[in-house]
């Protein structure tokens, strides 16, 4: 029986649409990127591009507000993360439980992740507002000094990592109870017969089985809160002075406060190989440690 061209390359005909959106949407502005950071160009038809090679990475290097927001980012990972997965894992281990109302609280805990990120800022501004901000508010009442959350170059990036983690703790909670609703029976049917108490079988049992979904969820969110950009610029962008200013922060002002597009890019390049080797190192951690 004959077939047609169709038939016998059909493999190759439902791969091809995916492998020319890759390319197109994907492949081609990170090699723009990367070629355009080795150009010094300011988007002026009256000063074309030309040709600096390494420089702007010399340049940057060289520059002490590079390694500040560096600096800033690693700091605003590290803080938010950290205790997004902790906050995360411990809510969803709650929320796995059943008590009366437990889907309204499902519910309503889920509602800051689908709120648009740049709204969630501007309406976190007014609550770190110094004098009517709900936050100083509440510190009143506990009978504590007002603090300036925004404006103190040491209280920013912590002030803005809880606006991240009151954001993005309920992904963390939703991927682990996603976990933990797959989890066997069994060993804690032999646990009860053996007589295990409640905390044995949460950090022997739960803990252990559970670690592979927590895994995943911390390198979700590593990824995602390493490219914070949204929260940050809606309410400080980079200040005051530049202590809030992350990479992504300090790439766009490179890009579009000053016009220059080859430092721009050569930041961004910089961080994507920042962001991909964190998750490569990541990656290989999982393995050392066993977790498929």
């Amino acid at each position: 029986m004959r077939t047609g061209w169709l038939d016998r390359n059909i493999k190759w005909a439902f791969t091809l649409p995916a492998v020319l959106f890759v390319l197109i949407m994907m492949a081609f502005p990170i090699a723009y990127t990367f070629r355009t950071s080795f150009y010094n160009w300011s988007m002026s038809a009256a000063n074309p591009s030309t040709w600096v090679g390494l420089d702007n990475y010399r340049i940057l290097l060289s520059e002490q507000r590079f390694w500040n927001a560096v600096g800033s980012t690693f700091y605003f990972t590290g803080l938010a993360l950290a205790l997004e997965t902790v906050l995360g894992t411990a809510i969803a281990l709650v929320l796995y439980r059943n008590f009366a109302g437990k889907n309204v609280a499902k519910t309503l805990f889920l509602l800051p992740m689908v709120a648009t990120p740049v709204a969630m800022g501007l309406v976190w501004l007014l609550i770190y507002e110094p004098s009517i901000g709900g936050a100083n508010a509440f510190l009143q009442l506990l009978g504590l000094k007002p603090v300036d959350w925004l404006g103190n170059p040491k209280n920013v990036i912590p002030s803005l990592a809880i606006v991240d983690i009151w954001q993005w703790t309920p992904m963390i909670s939703l991927i682990v109870m996603a976990g933990l609703s797959t989890l066997p029976h069994e060993p804690y049917e032999a646990a009860d017969v053996d007589g295990a108490t409640g905390w044995q079988k949460l950090t022997q049992i739960t803990l252990p089985l559970v670690r592979p979904t927590i895994m995943v969820a911390v390198m979700l969110r590593l990824i995602d809160v390493l490219k914070t950009f949204d929260i940050i610029y809606s309410t400080t962008q980079g200040g005051p002075g530049n202590a809030s200013e992350t990479l992504n922060i300090y790439s766009y002002v490179q890009g579009f406060q000053y016009f220059k597009l080859g430092m721009a890019s050569s930041l961004l390049v910089m961080f994507f190989m920042l962001v991909m080797g964190l998750t490569l190192i990541f990656i290989w951690m999982r393995k050392r440690l066993g977790v498929q």
